[in-house]
C-alpha cells in the first residue's frame, strides 16, 4: 500500500549545492525539506570561485544582483617560478558573455542562497542529521536525528544527497567512489596581505628543483575585503601529521595542528612576487587534495550531487560550480516528474548528462594541479570558455534532439548563448536575452524569423503545448505585426544562433538548448522533445 508523503523531495546538506537544488525545486512549486548536520554555517572560505555559467544560472533565478554586490572580480592569475614571472593569464571572455569570473567565500554564497530559499518558504533544519533511508517503488523513507537527539521518520518522493565527500546518501546507496589523494599536504589560510599586486589577480608562485619537480608552492586567491586573500601552500614537515584526506577541509578541528600566521608568512617571504606583511588571519587549516567520482549519480528515487558525487583539486574553482549545475540539472527534471508533466524515466538522464561532465572535470583539474593550467594544450579562448563552464553540453545525451542548421551553430544539448541588443516596442533601451528569460521556470520557445507573419503562424501551434514563447524579429525586418515581439536590433542573436531561415529554439529550464528546428516543423519538433522527456532511456528502477 502506498504511504503518504510528507514532502516531495528531501535534501541532505545545506551547502551551495543543496540550497541550489531547493531553490530550483521551490521556484517550480515542488515541496522540499533541507536538513543539515552542522548547527551553523562554517566561517571558512572553502570554495571561493564563482564561474560565469553559475552567474547565468543565478540570473535566471533573479539572484545574481545580490551575488554581484558581495563578490569581487577575478581578472587573472600571475604565475611565478623560481622568482620570475613566467606567465600572466587574463581571464578574458568574448564580449557577448554577460558575466566574468568572480570570487566569493563559500559562507557568503551559502548565506545568500539560504536567504533566497527562505523567501520561498524553505527553512534549513540545522543540527538535523540523516541517519539512514530505504526506498521502494513509491518513495523514500528517511530517518533523521535532530539537534535535541529526537528521531524522526520522513516520507518523501525523492531524496537528494548533497551531503559532501563523506555522504551518508552515497554510502547508503552503495555507490563506489573511485580515485585517490595527492601525497602532498597543504596549509590553507584566510589573511590580509599589504602588497601592491594588481587588483583582482591571483598568484601562483612555485619553486622547482633541479629535476623539474615542484618542491615549494604558494597560491593566493583574492577575497572581498581590502588586501584579503585565501592562501594555500605546501605544508612544512612540522605540520604534516594529522592532515585530513578528503574534500572536506580539516580546519584544525580534527586533531591536526593549526598553522600560525608565522607559518604562512614564512612561505610568503620565500615565494611571493612582492614583499608582503600578513595580518588579520581569520582561520587556517591543514588538508590533502583528493580526486574521486561515483560510478553512478543515483539509483531509483535517490540521487547524489556535488561533493557527494565528485571531488577534485581546487584548481580553476570547478567543484562547487559543477555541483550547482548538478543540482539545477536534476531539479527541473524532478519538478516535471513530481508534477506529472514527464515520465519518471526522465530522471535517468541526470546521470547520462552530468556524470560525463564530472569525469571531465576531475580529469582536467588533476592535470592542471600537476602540470599547471598554463600548460593546457587548448588555445587560450577555449581554455577560458571551458574554465568558465560555458562549454558544458549534452549533445550526446538522451534528451538532445536532431541537429539543424550549420554544424558550428548552437545545437541541441549546447548552452543557449546570451546576446545583447534586443529591443521591444515600448522599452526605450536594449535588452539581453537573459533579461527576457529571467524568472521563467519552464521550457521557453524562442522563435526567430525575418517576417512577422512567420512568427505569428508558428506561435499558434507552440501555444497548444503551454510553452512560454519569445518572438525575435530580424534586425532588417519591417514593422512587427505581433505583440510581445523583440527585434534583433544589433544582429547579435542572428550572429550567435545562426538561424537557417525561420528557426525555433527550445531552451530548457537549465539554459541548455533542447531542440533546434525550422519553424514549419515546430509541431513535430516540440512533440518529439517532450516525448523524449517521458522516456529518454530505459525506466526508473532501483537496480
Amino acid at each position: 500500500m502506498a504511504r503518504d508523503h510528507t514532502t516531495d523531495v528531501l535534501i541532505a546538506g545545506a551547502g551551495p549545492v543543496g540550497l541550489s537544488a531547493a531553490a530550483e525545486l521551490r521556484r517550480r512549486g515542488v515541496s522540499c525539506r533541507v536538513v543539515e548536520r552542522l548547527p551553523a554555517r562554517l566561517p571558512y572560505a572553502k570554495a571561493v570561485g564563482i564561474q560565469p555559467r553559475t552567474l547565468e544560472i543565478w540570473d535566471r533565478m533573479g539572484l545574481v544582483r545580490t551575488v554581484l554586490e558581495a563578490a569581487v572580480p577575478m581578472r587573472g592569475q600571475l604565475i611565478h617560478v623560481n622568482g620570475s614571472e613566467v606567465a600572466r593569464i587574463d581571464l578574458a571572455l568574448p564580449p557577448e558573455v554577460p558575466y566574468g569570473f568572480a570570487a566569493l567565500p563559500q559562507y557568503e554564497t551559502e548565506r545568500i542562497l539560504e536567504e533566497y530559499v527562505a523567501g520561498l518558504d524553505v527553512r534549513v533544519e540545522r543540527g538535523t542529521e540523516l541517519l539512514s533511508f530505504t526506498q521502494d517503488s513509491d518513495g523514500v523513507t528517511a530517518h533523521l536525528r535532530t539537534g535535541s537527539g529526537a528521531t524522526e521518520e520522513v516520507r518523501a518522493r525523492f531524496l537528494i544527497g548533497c551531503d559532501g565527500a563523506h555522504s551518508t546518501v552515497r554510502k547508503g546507496l552503495g555507490l563506489s567512489y573511485e580515485g585517490g589523494a595527492f601525497a602532498e599536504e597543504y596549509m590553507l589560510a584566510d589573511v590580509v596581505a599589504d602588497w601592491d599586486l594588481p587588483y583582482g589577480y591571483g598568484v601562483r608562485a612555485s619553486h622547482t628543483g633541479d629535476d623539474g619537480s615542484t618542491d615549494d608552492l604558494l597560491v593566493c586567491i583574492p577575497l572581498p575585503g581590502d588586501g584579503r586573500y585565501r592562501m594555500s601552500m605546501l605544508v612544512p614537515p612540522g605540520l604534516s601529521a594529522g592532515a585530513a584526506d578528503g574534500a572536506e577541509v580539516a580546519h584544525g578541528l580534527e586533531g591536526a595542528r593549526v598553522p600560525e600566521l608565522s607559518d604562512i608568512q614564512a612561505v610568503v617571504d620565500r615565494l611571493a612576487p612582492r614583499p608582503a606583511t600578513l595580518s588579520g588571519m581569520r582561520w587556517a587549516s591543514v588538508f590533502r587534495i583528493s580526486h574521486r567520482i561515483v560510478d553512478r549519480y543515483g539509483e531509483g528515487r535517490v540521487f547524489v550531487a556535488g561533493d557527494a558525487a565528485h571531488i577534485h583539486p581546487p584548481t580553476g574553482a570547478q567543484g562547487m560550480n559543477t555541483g550547482i549545475q548538478d543540482a539545477c540539472n536534476l531539479a527541473w527534471k524532478l519538478a516535471l516528474v513530481v508534477q506529472g508533466e514527464a515520465g519518471p524515466a526522465l530522471l535517468t538522464s541526470y546521470d547520462a548528462e552530468r556524470r560525463p561532465v564530472g569525469e571531465e572535470v576531475v580529469g582536467r583539474t588533476v592535470r592542471h594541479a600537476t602540470r599547471g593550467i598554463e600548460n593546457d594544450a587548448d588555445d587560450v579562448e577555449t581554455l577560458m570558455l571551458r574554465e568558465a563552464q560555458l562549454l558544458v553540453g549534452y549533445r550526446d545525451g538522451p534528451l538532445a534532439g536532431a541537429p539543424y542548421g550549420p554544424d558550428d551553430a548552437p545545437q541541441p544539448g549546447d548552452r543557449a548563448p546570451d546576446c545583447a541588443g534586443l529591443t521591444a516596442q515600448v522599452a526605450a533601451y536594449p535588452l539581453r536575452l537573459l533579461d527576457v528569460l529571467r524568472g521563467r521556470t519552464g521550457h521557453v520557445l524562442v522563435l526567430y524569423a525575418a517576417e512577422a507573419a512567420d512568427l505569428a503562424e508558428a506561435a499558434g501551434p507552440a501555444a497548444e503545448h503551454g510553452l512560454e514563447i519569445v518572438r525575435v524579429l530580424a534586425c532588417d525586418a519591417g514593422a512587427p505585426e505581433v505583440t510581445a515581439c523583440y527585434r534583433d536590433s544589433a544582429g547579435e542573436f542572428s550572429r550567435l544562433y545562426r538561424p537557417d531561415g525561420p528557426t525555433g529554439f527550445l531552451v530548457r529550464p537549465d539554459g541548455q538548448l533542447g531542440a533546434r528546428f525550422p519553424l514549419p516543423g515546430i509541431v513535430q519538433a516540440v512533440s518529439d522533445h517532450f516525448a523524449a522527456l517521458s522516456a529518454p532511456a530505459g525506466g526508473l528502477s532501483r537496480g
